[in-house]
């Protein structure tokens, strides 16, 4: 047990490290090709995973996708395209702190898709919870305090949370398949797709030593990342796990300011204390 609790916490450690660094990242690297390259870097690495669990014999069991899985496998890569592009955007317009803990946003884009689309029953304390997140995302989305005008990037980001959550509504009717297979597919799909459009907006491909970068931060907070979140889920089950893997946005915040240097405003702490209250309310009564 301990050692599935140390994955899953592993796994949000790991994606925190995605809006700091890629925030770096950005001042060379246009948002769409940062996008594409974040995930073939994820691709790349968790087949090479593959081929070594195929040596050592571990993944003869797993299910494998069909036919019928087409839809939503076509769903899951076009928005996986679409997402990181909108994330990408707004951390080259907001802080990485901000984009830290709006990414929380994805569990009511997910839950309210899940509500309206599979007809998913959402409980009254789940409410609560949204209705707290929503709050703080909307106040993390003031840029300035005393007009109240909207920052543009953390509407980018919240598009992208929208995208994310339709997008973990299509992976869920992929759940039996091998997940390996479903982050290989993700990566090559969402990776070779973002490019093409970077490539077709007219911006122009990274340095080489920048592209290096990409893909192992990609590697490392999209593929690792997820790869040990199943790991977790074998023994403490998908509610236990998601509770862990909560932290993650209030670790990027924390890289954000120890990278950054940069002291948000009182708003910024109100939110995060609203958001932590939210958080709280969707994983303190789990069932396991």
């Amino acid at each position: 047990m301990n050692k599935a609790i140390f994955s899953a916490i592993l796994a949000a450690s790991l994606y925190a490290l995605n809006a700091p660094v890629s925030k770096l990242l950005l001042k060379d690297v246009r948002p769409t090709m940062m996008a594409g390259m974040l995930y073939l870097g994820a691709g790349i690495g968790m087949t090479l995973m593959g081929l070594v669990r195929s040596k050592t014999g571990n993944g003869k069991q797993k299910m494998r996708l069909t036919k019928k899985d087409l839809p939503y496998t076509l769903g899951m890569v076009i928005l996986d395209i679409a997402a990181p592009i909108f994330l990408m955007i707004g951390l080259s317009r907001t802080t990485a702190a901000n984009v830290s803990l709006l990414n929380n946003f994805e569990i009511v884009a997910t839950s309210i898709i899940a509500l309206l689309i599979f007809k998913e029953r959402i409980e009254k304390r789940l409410w609560i919870a949204i209705s707290l997140i929503t709050l703080s995302s909307i106040l993390l989305s003031v840029e300035d305090s005393s007009s109240f005008s909207f920052s543009f990037g953390s509407l980018y980001v919240l598009a992208a949370c929208v995208c994310w959550g339709l997008e973990n509504n299509c992976t869920r009717c992929l759940s039996k398949s091998d997940p390996l297979e479903i982050v290989v597919i993700k990566g090559f799909g969402s990776g070779i797709g973002s490019v093409i459009i970077g490539l077709a907006v007219g911006e122009a491909l990274p340095l080489w030593g920048d592209i290096l970068k990409i893909l192992l931060l990609g590697f490392v907070a999209y593929g690792l990342s997820i790869y040990f979140y199943v790991y977790a889920q074998r023994d403490l089950g998908a509610a236990k796990t998601s509770a862990y893997y909560a932290v993650s946005p209030f670790i990027g915040v924390l890289l954000s300011f120890i990278i950054f240097r940069v002291i948000p405003g009182v708003l910024f702490f109100i939110a995060l204390a609203i958001m932590i209250a939210g958080t709280w309310m969707v994983n303190s009564d789990q069932p396991g």
